[in-house]
């Protein structure tokens, strides 16, 4: 496998891939689908929980993966620059794709929390699209803007007829980021008829992330949290659906 951090064009963004080795022994993956992992973190940090493990994830399924570290703190995070660098990240990723046997046709991406504002404005306003969108526990509101670095627009009303297809995780327990998020996004999304597929859990924290034992500290969170995991395998389905890649 090949592991390495790209800079780019802004101060502190980074974009780590990680790219499986080619093996001819397994000839249906000479050319690979990809996901960009949009970390959260409130636009104040990138979470570590929401970044490797979830790439491993996706590895483990025989996409390569690619962890975008965008840029976070005041300022830094106002719109769009964080949008510019996700946008950067992907058009790399495609500009690369022959040399990195990846199938520029199947890159998705995957954003938590305020990542999941960032993989959504990705979705709805990029000037360039992921083929997919997934969002876990996402902001989307104009008003979560409150408790973020940075004021933020709602994505809500940027969806159109080019938005990407979404698929939908969270829960009904999120104190941070209130479902009404997901539900608003998912009747902007059925407005113009865009495929989506949405599951909302009735219990789990705000940020569960992978909801295994690699993110959680204390046994009682992740017993709490576990049936959340689930998302990991629905996810894959839908994403490997929409790929051909099962």
């Amino acid at each position: 496998m090949k592991v390495f951090t790209l800079d780019l064009s802004n101060e502190d963004v980074t974009l780590t891939a990680y790219i499986p080795e080619y093996s001819s022994e397994m000839p249906h993956l000479e050319k690979r689908p990809a996901i960009l992992v949009i970390p959260g973190g409130a636009y104040k940090m990138c979470s570590d929980r929401e970044a490797e493990p979830v790439a491993l994830a996706f590895m483990n399924k025989g996409y390569a993966a690619f962890i975008l570290r965008y840029s976070v703190g005041k300022g830094k995070a106002a719109f769009p620059r964080p949008l510019n660098d996700a946008e950067e990240a992907l058009e790399l990723i495609h500009e690369n794709a022959d040399e990195w046997r990846i199938d520029a046709s199947k890159i998705a991406a995957i954003g938590f929390s305020a990542g999941g504002h960032l993989c959504a404005a990705l979705g709805a306003m990029g000037r360039i699209r992921p083929a997919a969108c997934i969002l876990g526990y996402p902001c989307i509101l104009e008003s979560m803007g409150r408790i973020l670095a940075d004021p933020i627009p709602g994505i809500d009303e940027y969806v159109d007829e080019k938005t990407s297809a979404t698929f939908i995780f969270a829960s009904c327990e999120d104190t941070c980021v209130p479902i009404e998020n997901s539900i608003k996004y998912m009747a902007a999304l059925n407005k113009y008829k865009i495929p989506f597929e949405v599951h909302i859990y009735e219990k789990g924290y705000h940020g569960f992330s992978t909801s295994d034992n690699v993110v959680y500290s204390r046994k009682e969170d992740f017993e709490y949290n576990k049936d959340t995991a689930s998302w990991v395998e629905l996810c894959m389905t839908w994403l490997g659906k929409r790929f051909d890649f099962r």
